[in-house]
């Protein structure tokens, strides 16, 4: 009989067994490798913040392009920013802080706040979603590290788009952009190719604040209506609803869901809340594993790392999160929580380095920070 464990103990996380291997990402071999001494009660290696890019206003978006070497950032003064991946060669405890390498910067992308930004499975389309209602589509050359083409505007939104992912069609390797936020609540499947909306999907009865895709027909969406949704595209509506009205220890928290994230084999979503909580839900066995409270206030951002050994948190009450999921052999436990980086007001986003220890947090302080851990 599996054991909970057998969601982040066994991995089962290739990229070609997840179905989402990509140009951008085969040219990676490198294998995300744990490093527990983080955890170590008595003497823990500390995360360092090695860059740091600063903006006129808060930084409400960041992501890392799928081949790790760049990452992009949206703020709210409009600018779309993109930063070159520094070395983390040599990395030492006494590092300070550097300011980040701009490649490129997009000033009035929208005419209001870049609110979220996504990059496409292969790297060569970037989408930034806005408060202005419309969508961003662009496509960008990897091997040059620049942009082709005339940015492609999608107005299929009546309300503040909040977030946006790719997904690649497993049924025909076309490229798909979803996207939710405000107004009607819907969420909208659009055709890169011609920006064409093809699904309107309905369900949430409030704001749609997170999306998060795997497998190329599958999603899961957060909402302000405190249910966390499973989506298939051949289903054409959602096929599992997580609500806190569910069984005896079986629904989720009673608070809007501002965050989802799936690990590569869909097995387990990890869910922050307006309260400071999150929710770990074994998709396969649709149950509930446990819910725990690594903040103090809103968790606005959660991110599992490649193979899914740690939990990336990140707060209102300006503290980065880190949770081992892999230390105790059963997800049922107590889980080790450690804050990993602050910042000097609420933290937004926070995301992975594909094959890095390393993340990038945004804030309402008006800067974006890479961190990662010394080399040993």
């Amino acid at each position: 009989m599996s054991s909970v464990f057998d969601l982040v103990g066994n991995r089962i996380f290739s990229d070609h067994q997840s179905g989402m291997m990509t140009s951008a990402k085969a040219k990676h071999k490198k294998e995300f490798k744990a490093r527990d001494d983080i955890f170590d009660e008595e003497n823990p290696t500390t995360f360092l913040k090695v860059t740091e890019l600063k903006d006129e206003q808060p930084i409400r978006a960041a992501a890392f392009h799928p081949g790790g070497e760049i990452y992009a950032t949206g703020s709210n003064s409009r600018v779309l920013c993109i930063c070159a991946m520094p070395s983390l060669t040599g990395l030492s405890a006494s590092h300070a802080a550097t300011p980040a390498t701009e490649i490129h910067r997009i000033e009035k992308i929208h005419k209001s706040s870049v609110s979220c930004l996504a990059w496409s499975p292969c790297g060569n389309l970037i989408a930034t979603g806005s408060s202005d209602k419309t969508i961003k589509l662009m496509r960008f050359t990897t091997s040059t590290h620049n942009f082709a083409g005339t940015p492609m505007e999608l107005r299929i939104h009546d309300g503040a788009v909040r977030d946006l992912t790719f997904m690649q069609d497993s049924s025909n390797q076309t490229s798909l952009l979803i996207s939710g936020g405000a107004g009607d609540c819907k969420i909208y499947i659009c055709d890169c190719d011609t920006g064409t909306p093809i699904h309107a999907l309905s369900g949430h009865t409030g704001h749609v604040l997170s999306l998060c895709t795997w497998g190329g027909a599958m999603f899961a969406s957060g909402s302000h209506d405190r249910s966390v949704r499973f989506w298939d595209l051949r289903a054409g509506t959602f096929i599992l609803k997580i609500s806190p009205h569910g069984p005896a220890g079986g629904g989720s928290p009673a608070s809007p869901a501002c965050t989802v994230t799936v690990d590569e084999s869909g097995r387990l979503l990890a869910s922050g809340h307006e309260d400071g909580s999150c929710m770990l839900y074994d998709v396969r066995g649709a149950r509930v594993i446990q819910t725990f409270q690594p903040h103090a206030a809103e968790l606005r951002s959660a991110h599992l790392c490649p193979r899914s050994f740690y939990l990336l948190t990140g707060s209102f009450d300006k503290t980065i999160a880190l949770t081992n999921l892999h230390e105790q052999g059963d997800l049922e436990h107590p889980l080790s929580t450690v804050t990993v980086g602050t910042h000097k007001d609420k933290v937004i986003q926070t995301c992975w380095h594909p094959t890095e220890m390393a993340f990038l947090s945004t804030s309402v302080d008006k800067r974006a920070s890479l961190w990662s851990v010394p080399q040993r």
